[in-house]
């Protein structure tokens, strides 16, 4: 089983862990981690989420999750990004966009720039199930259709002038 080390609001370390998705008492939090990848022609990579999923089934999604003991988002990111997509980046390629907290979750989302066949991608068939690169009219066409998991709609609307020289 999975264990997600324990944080307070301020993301100092409490020294303790929890199973992943054990409810935390009010105040602490674990970490989770998502990364839009964009590649040359300004395009935002896509996955869809395995029916069998717990949340979102079958919607779109940006890679990324709970970042486990012992690690921090960056080395997450990348063992999420290789997990999902068999995609490979070092911890310094990442640019973090934003950090978002939420009831019980702090979560780093990065930007990453990188050019990548569909084909070249290995999916993990319980995660992704399929993947495609999207502008950002399709994107924001596929948000309007809720195609997109809600906390990746939700980021979009947040990012605001930081998707500019990103996504075209």
């Amino acid at each position: 089983m999975e264990r997600c080390d324990i944080y307070d609001a301020e993301r100092r370390p409490l020294g303790k862990t929890r199973p992943r998705g054990a409810a935390l008492p009010r105040g602490e939090y674990h970490l989770t981690a998502f990364v839009w990848v964009f590649n040359s022609a300004g395009q935002v990579l896509l996955t869809r989420r395995a029916p069998e999923k717990k949340s979102y089934p079958n919607q779109w999604a940006m890679t990324g999750g709970a970042v486990q003991a012992g690690e921090d988002t960056r080395q997450a990111i990348c063992r999420e990004l290789r997990e999902e997509t068999g995609l490979r980046a070092q911890p310094e390629a990442f640019w973090r966009a934003e950090t978002f907290r939420f009831e019980d979750t702090i979560c780093d989302v990065f930007f990453l720039r990188m050019d990548a066949p569909i084909g070249a991608l290995t999916l993990q068939p319980e995660e992704t199930i399929e993947a495609r690169w999207v502008d950002r009219a399709e994107l924001e066409r596929m948000i309007a259709k809720r195609l997109i998991a809600r906390p990746d709609a939700l980021h979009y609307a947040q990012f605001g002038d930081k998707l500019d020289g990103w996504i075209k």
